[in-house]
């Protein structure tokens, strides 16, 4: 499987991400803060240099305090289901 970090849909879901910040009110300094990570965690992610793995994903929207389960289930209806070869 090839890396995600140029996928298309991962790029719209760290879109996502950067538009909850903004409508936050969040710089990446404050966020980052809330994270208890330095402001290049926030940067590179933005960035697409650095990837989130699920827990990170859970921390930054708890971060946010965006409701994980409803992210995930729009983010869901966005990712095309793929078909097993059989």
């Amino acid at each position: 499987m090839a890396s995600t970090l140029r996928d298309p849909r991962y790029r719209a879901i760290v879109a996502r991400l950067i538009a909850l910040r903004k409508d936050a009110g969040l710089n990446q300094r404050e966020l980052a803060a809330l994270l208890e990570k330095p402001q290049s965690y926030v940067a590179k992610v933005e960035l697409h240099e650095r990837r989130l793995d699920i827990v990170q994903f859970v921390e930054w929207l708890r971060a946010l305090e965006i409701d994980e389960r409803k992210f995930f289930a729009d983010v869901l209806k966005d990712i095309p289901v793929l078909k097993r070869k059989r």
